[in-house]
């Protein structure tokens, strides 16, 4: 999940990916506020597929590192680019841990987060310590019974993957022929089809975990759509589109709320393949392909573009929070309108204030003192 703006003297702004993102994001919320109404049935999930968002964040983020460092190497080292990436997307991984440390203990639920009265604040201190390296912890340190790999903030999964991706773009793809780049994007839509269609579950669900099974349904995730955006960086003509980005946004938010797709598990499964492969490559082009004019337009748009990693990277720990106060008072999807609501717009304004007066500073003076 990174801004295409971060190389700002010569290259191109695309407005349309980064409010994309921001609206992507805001979805993400979204559905996490209907997921503890499914039952964990799957079908009963309201904004279906909004989980499809992280995948659709690999395929900007493999278009945006292309665009941005592809035709740089020959003045960019290694640890100048690892420098640029940590300084970009760190300092929220770390206020997203802070904020889930905060709120851990206000989760408990004797239902949903039992354990939580039973874990230390001295553990508790641990995990965030680590969860703030993004290192991905093992069970023995699983202190909300998830299974998650960052239990404090779960969608910090994410992000473990992009960073792999950047390490495996740093040290390999940006050298690679396209044609060598497109076989492998083929390669790996393979794998995309065989996680969604001849999965258990008919869909990508999934990667959140440090084991041997969701780490291979994270890695799955991760390559189609990283490869595949680095592939449109590169095969990319400038075009103009008229209305390109409300085509993008009604595509987005239509195959991120789409009802689940049949009553097999293949037949979501393929639905789900169809849009990895071939829809978000395309919403990616099309969004590269378009303005936004007018000055309300552009000024909704740059911040949807600025929040959007922000709110996705500290929303959860109040997803968790919500969801206990939902279990613990029994309370109807109707009747939790109001705190849902307070979890939506207090997200977007934790993210808009913690990218105002944390982020963007601190960024600055890492940039101006590392860089």
């Amino acid at each position: 999940m990174e801004k295409s703006t971060f190389f700002q003297d010569t290259k191109k702004h695309y407005e349309i990916l980064d409010a994309l993102r921001g609206i992507a994001a805001i979805l993400v919320i979204v559905f996490h506020l209907f997921e503890i109404f499914s039952g964990g049935d799957h079908a009963k999930q309201i904004i279906n597929h909004g989980y499809l968002a992280v995948d659709f964040f690999f395929a900007l983020s493999g278009f945006v590192i292309g665009y941005a460092y592809d035709d740089r190497w020959n003045k960019m080292t290694l640890s100048s680019f690892f420098k640029r990436r940590l300084i970009r997307l760190h300092p929220m991984i770390i206020m997203g841990m802070l904020i889930g440390a905060i709120a851990y203990y206000y989760s408990y639920s004797p239902i949903l987060f039992p354990q939580i009265k039973d874990v230390s604040v001295w553990k508790l201190i641990l995990v965030t310590l680590i969860g703030c390296t993004l290192i991905p912890l093992t069970k023995n340190f699983e202190i909300r019974g998830w299974g998650e790999m960052h239990p404090l903030n779960g969608p910090a999964w994410s992000l473990y993957y992009e960073y792999i991706a950047n390490i495996f773009y740093a040290l390999f793809l940006h050298k690679l022929p396209t044609k060598i780049l497109i076989a492998l994007a083929v390669i790996a839509a393979f794998f995309t089809i065989n996680l969604a269609v001849f999965g258990e579950n008919g869909d990508v669900i999934g990667g959140w975990s440090l084991d041997i099974q969701q780490t291979k349904v994270g890695f799955s995730r991760l390559a189609y759509p990283f490869l595949a955006g680095l592939v449109v960086s590169r095969i990319y003509k400038p075009v103009y589109i008229k209305n390109a980005f409300l085509w993008c946004t009604i595509l987005i938010i239509f195959f991120l709320s789409i009802p689940r797709i049949g009553t097999e598990n293949w037949q979501n499964g393929i639905y789900e393949s169809l849009v990895i492969i071939f829809a978000f490559p395309f919403i990616v082009y099309l969004g590269a392909s378009g303005e936004i004019k007018g000055k309300t337009a552009q000024k909704i748009s740059q911040f949807l573009g600025d929040i959007s990693y922000p709110v996705y990277i500290i929303h959860y720990p109040f997803i968790y929070v919500f969801s206990s106060y939902v279990v613990d008072h029994k309370l109807s999807m109707a009747q939790s309108i109001p705190a849902a609501l307070l979890v939506l717009f207090g997200s977007i304004l934790t993210a808009y204030l913690s990218l105002k007066l944390y982020d963007i500073p601190l960024r600055k003076w890492l940039t101006k003192k590392f860089v």
